[in-house]
C-alpha cells in the first residue's frame, strides 16, 4: 500500500486544534497515511508522544514511512483506545484526532474491494485479518437484512429493489466481485442521481456494516471523555451525515450541564461544569481543499475541549 499519494483532508485545520504542546501526549486514532502523525511529531518536543491506533494491518506494516522513536502505533480498533493507553502505561492524554471512514489508500487499492471503479474481489474489511467479507455476508443474510442495511447505513431509497436483485442475482450463483454487486445495483436503481455511480450508496452502507463502523464510534466518544486531561482537546473529522449525527450529538449531550431535578434553588454559577466545551462551530473544507482533495468536499471537522469535571 503505497503512503506517498495520501493527502489527508483538513490537516493543518486538525493539528491546529488539537493546539499540540510540546511534552504532550497525543493519541492519532486512525492512523491512515500517517499524516495527521506526522505532523504531530513535527509539533511535539523530545519529551512528547504519540500513541497512533489503525485496524489495517496493511498500514501497521507501512507505518506512514515514520521511524520516530516517540510513536507508538498498535493494531487495534479505536474502539479499544483505552486498553491501548493502559498497556501503555498512559493514563491521561492531551488530545485525541479521528478522521473517520475510508482511507483514500484503502479506496485505491483494488483488491480490497472497497470500490466500483475496479473489478476486485469483494472484500470491503478494514482488518484483513478477521471478520467475514461482504461477499461473505451476502451470501448469508437474508433479503430483509440486506434491505435494511442498504436503507439505514446507505440512506439509500431504492433499498428494497437493490436487495431484492441482489437475492436474484444469488439464486443463479455467489456474488463475489466488486463488478458483479455494481451491475446488480444499476439494474436495480431506476434514477440516477448526475455524477453519482448507482452503486455509491450501497457500497457504503456494505463498507459500515462490515467494518461497524458506527458502533466503533459509539464506543470510542465515550471514551475519549474520560482520557482526555483538563484542556484536553478532542478533534474528529467525518465525512457523512450518520458519522456527523452521532458526533454532533454526543459533543452537545457533554457540552450541557448534568440534569438536576426541577425546581431545585441551584443558581446559575452552582450549576455543575459540563465535562466538555465546544470550540467553535463546525468547520467545512475550502475550496482550495476540495480542488487538491475532492474526497475532502463532504468532510466536517467538530472539535471540543476537556473541561476540569470530574469524568
Amino acid at each position: 500500500m503505497s503512503q506517498g499519494s495520501h493527502l489527508p483532508v483538513l490537516l493543518d485545520a486538525a493539528v491546529d486544534s488539537l493546539k499540540v504542546r510540546a511534552a504532550g501526549i497525543y493519541a492519532d486514532c486512525t492512523f491512515g497515511g500517517g499524516g495527521h502523525s506526522r505532523e504531530i511529531l513535527a509539533r511535539l518536543g523530545r519529551r512528547g508522544r504519540l500513541i497512533a491506533l489503525d485496524r489495517d494491518p496493511a498500514v501497521i506494516a507501512g507505518r506512514g514511512g515514520i521511524d520516530d522513536e516517540r510513536m507508538q502505533l498498535r493494531h487495534e480498533c479505536f474502539s479499544r483506545l483505552r486498553e491501548v493507553l493502559g498497556a501503555s502505561g498512559v493514563a491521561q492524554v492531551d488530545g485525541i484526532l479521528l478522521d473517520l471512514g475510508v482511507s483514500s489508500l484503502q479506496l485505491d487499492d483494488a483488491p480490497r474491494g472497497f470500490s466500483f471503479r475496479f473489478d476486485a474481489p469483494l472484500d470491503m474489511r478494514m482488518d484483513t485479518s478477521r471478520g467475514a467479507t461482504a461477499a461473505q455476508w451476502l451470501a448469508d443474510a437474508d433479503e430483509q437484512q440486506i434491505r435494511e442495511v442498504i436503507r439505514n447505513y446507505g440512506e439509500e431509497r431504492f433499498a428494497k429493489q437493490i436487495a431484492a436483485a441482489v437475492a436474484a442475482a444469488r439464486a443463479r450463483g455467489p456474488v463475489t466481485t466488486t463488478r458483479q454487486l455494481a451491475e446488480i445495483v444499476a439494474s436495480a436503481v431506476r434514477k440516477r442521481e448526475p455524477g453519482k455511480n448507482p452503486a455509491t450508496r450501497t457500497f457504503q452502507a456494505l463498507r459500515i456494516y462490515v467494518n461497524q463502523e458506527l458502533e466503533e464510534l459509539t464506543r470510542v466518544l465515550p471514551q475519549c471523555v474520560h482520557v482526555l486531561a483538563p484542556q484536553g482537546r478532542l478533534v474528529v473529522i467525518s465525512f457523512h451525515s450518520l458519522e456527523d449525527r452521532i458526533v454532533k450529538r454526543f459533543l452537545r449531550e457533554h457540552s450541557q450541564p448534568p440534569a438536576l431535578p426541577k425546581r431545585l434553588p441551584v443558581r446559575a454559577a452552582e450549576l455543575p461544569l459540563p465535562r466538555l466545551r465546544l470550540i467553535g462551530p463546525a468547520q467545512r473544507p475550502s475550496s482550495a481543499d476540495i480542488v487538491a482533495n475532492p474526497r475532502a468536499r463532504s468532510a466536517v471537522m467538530r472539535v471540543a475541549e476537556r473541561t476540569e469535571a470530574a469524568a
